[in-house]
């Protein structure tokens, strides 16, 4: 078996990718394909930690753009993450993975509070660990929720799952010339303003010399490969 390039990692997964073809929502092949993706790299020996988007359902910030209180928007936001995150467990439990859901807003009911001794002892344990409820206050994003919950569990990298194949100087998908960068450093991504995640998370990466890589989780396979060290999508590093 080759070996791994990392023991740890945090997974960050935008809700936008769960929808599949679709606006809105959660399309069950989108999140059984990325669960036995999850599984495949489990089988590696990795512990694996995600936090996961809700984008998908709603989003805060847009709601506030049109005239919604930011602190109600963002809480909305946070719960539809653990919406996200109670599918993927089921989708990984299907498929005999054991997984943990833990969320920042207490909902004892649906999920474990966010307790960072328990996570680590799941990931011990050999469970997948899905943070969700965001950092558990509004106004700051799942970007800077992995950044946290990346350093909190001593991840060694993190990797931002996305619909492209890395960070570009313009969207891809509406600039066809647009140029792919293989690797930056934190300060080209705060300097260029480039869309990697927001200032603040990359702020915290930045200080605690936190890897992250890019990459496109549509193309199947790509969350072993870049576990396995290959070079796949952009790495951020100092």
């Amino acid at each position: 078996m080759k070996k791994t390039r990392y023991q740890r990692i945090l997974l960050k997964i935008s809700g936008e990718i769960l929808t599949g073809g679709g606006d809105y929502g959660i399309d069950p092949a989108v999140i059984q394909q990325i669960a036995r993706e999850i599984k495949e790299v489990k089988a590696l020996g990795v512990e694996i930690a995600i936090v996961i988007g809700g984008g998908n359902i709603f989003r805060g910030i847009a709601a506030s753009s049109k005239g919604m209180d930011r602190a109600s928007a963002d809480t909305m936001g946070m719960l539809a993450t653990v919406m996200n995150g109670i599918a993927l467990q089921d989708a990984l439990e299907k498929i005999d993975v054991q997984t943990r859901v833990q969320t920042a807003i207490e909902m004892r009911e649906v999920a474990e509070p966010y307790i960072r001794r328990r996570a680590m002892r799941h990931l011990e344990k050999d469970r997948v660990v899905i943070f969700a409820g965001g950092t558990g206050n509004p106004y700051f994003t799942t970007d800077t929720t992995a950044s946290l919950r990346a350093m909190e569990i001593g991840a060694e990298v993190i990797l931002k799952a996305t619909k492209v194949d890395g960070v570009y100087d313009s969207d891809p998908l509406i600039n066809k010339r647009a140029k792919k960068f293989d690797e930056l450093s934190y300060l080209d991504v705060l300097k260029k303003q480039l869309k990697v995640m927001d200032a603040t998370a990359i702020s915290l990466c930045m200080d605690h010399r936190i890897p992250i890589i890019v990459f496109n989780l549509k193309k199947k396979g790509n969350i072993k490969r870049v576990v396995l060290g290959d070079r796949v999508g952009t790495k951020v590093r100092g």
